[in-house]
């Protein structure tokens, strides 16, 4: 070497270039992690934000969107491929180190994303995010994962089915096994329907609105958004699908309240309950878990209709501010109060129609919240179950002799949902009550695949809808 080239300066050190699209996914991916936020309540002011600022158009934000998703749903095939790249143990790996490479890992192995690409681009989010350190780790590890594809990795790191049947199903399509467990147990059948139902899963569900009855029409929702954003609902008359990409609340209907985002589910849910028939008068509606007001707008439209008043009770005090938000419009007669339907300020014997759309686990909505099924665990079904038998006892108190209660959650998980039902009639762990179960299965017309009644159990493979539970009581004595 010669003087000169002793003499040379150093190459100047090169600040990693901030990327706002990842840096983004990477923020809602840590509130989720640090806060316990739902990513569905993180990401829209993130983007909201970012689109305020001029950092971001709609390409950006679906990309983010992807990124946040994407990560949530594969986290347990992705947590298993690192897992295999790494000379320690995961749960050693800082869990934003771990998002940043999930992240990579979703860019790599679900996306089109070239590897370059994918690999330099998350590797600039770790020198930005972590250092230039770990960012060394982030670019190992990431590089041994692109010398594969997802199949190839699955085939890996996922014990055979015949060796195990459940585990092999929990890391191929990435759910924890007690999940994969309680639904095999609630479907039933064999290997092709819980495997399409985890495929469900992991998919982007569809914008479900629904129009209100009175107040607006699928015909004006299906208008708005044009031939090529809208479609009409499978199976409920008041539901609208929306193409990918659109954006509800730009609609007129949606910022009027006339129509609102609501699976279509629980939208079969709430016209089923108002569909029962009753003996005796109609006149009083009560919603018992009303919050955060979906299904007690569209019960609100529906009584509005007919001449009935609806009352929509709920817990939490900010939940039922969502109520009223809901509600606000509606040209019946309604009422929004605070209360617990364990301890209802209602006289027995007060309502003709009641829904109980109990707290639960949240199972059946693995498409919208995909970072649940990592936060729960087999235990919260304890401390769900002893609120869920109260609120049904309620429930049935609260209704007339003659009248309708609708049991509803939003999980197919049969500790929560038949076994609840059954314990209440049978007076176990309470007094039995008299009651009667009423076919669900006719209150939702041209719904395939109902089972065998009479409760209902909707899927996510079979009817495009949330895992939403229906059983319906009458009050006998």
């Amino acid at each position: 070497m010669n003087d000169q080239q002793r003499r040379r300066p150093a190459k100047p050190h090169r600040r990693p270039r901030k990327d706002p699209v990842r840096f983004l996914a990477f923020e809602a991916l840590r509130a989720v992690d640090e806060r316990d936020a739902y990513a569905n309540l993180v990401l829209p002011p993130l983007l909201k934000k970012a689109r305020a600022k001029g950092d971001f158009d709609n390409r950006d934000a679906a990309l983010a969107t992807e990124l946040v998703y994407g990560t949530l749903r594969r986290q347990g095939t992705y947590d298993a491929i690192v897992a295999a790249c790494i000379d320690r143990p995961l749960r050693e790996v800082d869990p934003p180190v771990l998002d940043v490479l999930n992240m990579g890992v979703h860019q790599l192995l679900g996306t089109r994303i070239p590897t370059h690409a994918a690999v330099s681009a998350s590797v600039e989010l770790a020198r930005v995010v972590l250092g230039e350190g770990r960012a060394k780790f982030v670019n190992a590890v990431l590089r041994k994962v692109s010398a594969d594809d997802l199949d190839g990795w699955v085939a890996k790191v996922a014990p055979s089915y015949e060796a195990d049947a459940e585990d092999h199903l929990a890391v191929v399509h990435s759910h924890p096994r007690w999940i994969v467990s309680a639904l095999w147990d609630a479907l039933g059948g064999g290997r092709a329907g819980i495997e399409d139902l985890l495929e469900a899963d992991n998919e982007r569900p569809e914008v479900t609105l629904v129009a209100r009855p009175g107040r607006s029409t699928t015909e004006e929702l299906l208008t708005a958004l044009g031939d090529e954003n809208g479609l009409p609902g499978r199976w409920s008359p008041y539901a609208v699908r929306m193409a990918e990409g659109g954006e509800p609340g730009a609609l007129t209907a949606v910022q009027e309240g006339r129509a609102g985002v609501q699976d279509e589910g629980s939208q079969l849910v709430a016209a089923a309950l108002a569909n029962a028939p009753v003996e005796g008068g109609d006149s009083r509606w009560l919603d018992g878990c009303a919050g955060p007001g979906g299904k007690a707008a569209l019960l609100a439209a529906l009584a509005a209709g007919r001449g009935a008043a609806l009352l929509a009770a709920e817990k939490q005090p900010h939940r039922a501010r969502l109520v009223e938000r809901a509600l606000a419009g509606n040209p019946g007669p309604y009422q929004v109060i605070t209360a617990d339907g364990t301890r209802p300020p209602w006289q027995p014997g007060s309502f003709d129609r009641v829904l109980m759309d109990v707290p639960c686990s949240g199972l059946g909505a693995l498409r919208r919240r995909p970072e649940a099924r990592w936060r729960r665990r087999k235990e919260d079904l304890e401390n769900f179950a002893p609120l869920q038998r109260g609120l049904l006892r309620e429930a049935l108190k609260a209704v007339r002799v003659g009248g309708v209660v609708g049991y509803a959650t939003c999980s197919p998980h049969l500790a929560e949902t038949r076994v609840v039902v059954e314990d209440v009639l049978k007076g176990r762990g309470g007094q039995p009550v008299e009651a009667e179960w009423v076919d669900a299965r006719p209150l939702m017309p041209g719904v395939p695949a109902l089972g065998d009644g009479p409760d209902v159990q909707l899927w996510p493979h079979l009817h495009g809808t949330d895992a939403m539970y229906l059983a319906l009581l009458r009050r006998t004595a």
